[in-house]
């Protein structure tokens, strides 16, 4: 059974956590029938992206039996035979669909834009040099608007913006944690040939380039709203408070991946104590600043 359960690669579903950001700054977390609705869509993410991982640990069983980490997931240690992953990739898809049944068409046609997307990473696109890691970033968008499509609600332009440059930013500092653990050229071209281009000075560019207009953006969609001035637009211009941690968040990350302390984001969200405190603690203060009594807000 714990074989099966590391197939559905439970640990990446906090990806998945951007289904809830319409929830959060669309001010709806005091709606009952919203919450249910993003939790609904939250679910049929984790299964459709379940079943995306199962594609492709299927398409890159062989390559993965070469990575120092990757050879002991279930398809490529032999752990799960093709047969069997492939009947679970059909029922995670059909659960996924019979949640999405519930929830309006909107939802629906940006979860099948997903899936269609994840289809051609695995099979094309995470070959293609820069398009790998833009795709990857496109998907955590998806995943915000398809929250806010659940419970139809409009989503910020920034926000989408904000969240795009993240993901590429935590995307590219993956690239770079795969080049340090792989270790030479000849490794990296046995792995997955498109590794090779990439280059630590050329990464840390990009790292430092995405995480930069990550910031900014945040800025910006904190300053976005449409007059009148309401009060949760009032509200969330406080969020300029949390800048501190943020940005600490964003630079130790960075550091960590410059160190080799970390095999990519979901590692770093487990393992480091620190960074998990510092989402933490902006969790709580995004909370508070958005849905607290403070009188001075």
């Amino acid at each position: 059974m714990l074989t099966y359960v590391r197939l559905l690669r439970p640990a990446d579903w906090v990806k998945n956590v951007f289904v809830f950001a319409a929830l959060v700054f669309g001010n709806q977390m005091g709606n009952s029938r919203q919450v249910a609705l993003s939790l609904a869509a939250f679910a049929a993410f984790c299964l459709a992206a379940s079943a995306g991982y199962i594609l492709n640990d299927i398409l890159d069983r062989e390559r993965d039996a070469h990575h120092p980490t990757k050879k002991n997931r279930p398809i490529a240690s032999g752990a799960v035979k093709l047969p069997t992953a492939g009947v679970t990739m059909v029922v995670l898809l059909a659960a996924a669909a019979v949640i999405s049944a519930f929830l309006p068409p909107q939802f629906r046609w940006v979860l099948g834009g997903y899936l269609a997307l994840t289809m051609s990473y695995s099979l094309v696109l995470k070959h293609r040099m820069l398009l790998d890691v833009l795709v990857i970033a496109v998907l955590f968008v998806l995943r915000a608007l398809a929250g806010a499509c659940a419970i139809d609600v409009p989503v910020s332009f920034w926000l989408l913006v904000c969240t795009f440059m993240l993901c590429l930013f935590l995307g590219f500092g993956k690239r770079r944690c795969e080049i340090a653990m792989i270790g030479d050229s000849d490794d990296l071209i046995g792995h997955r040939p498109l590794l090779v281009r990439y280059t630590p000075d050329l990464l840390n560019n990009l790292l430092s380039t995405s995480g930069g207009i990550a910031i900014v953006t945040f800025l910006l969609y904190i300053k976005d709203h449409t007059p009148p001035l309401s009060t949760f637009d009032t509200r969330k211009e406080y969020l300029g408070f949390t800048l501190p941690l943020v940005i600490y968040g964003i630079f130790r990350y960075a550091m960590l991946i410059e160190l080799g302390k970390v095999t990519g984001p979901t590692e770093l969200f487990i393992r480091d104590k620190a960074f998990l405190a510092t989402v933490i603690l902006w969790g709580l203060a995004t909370a508070a600043i958005l849905y607290g009594s403070f009188g001075v807000f």
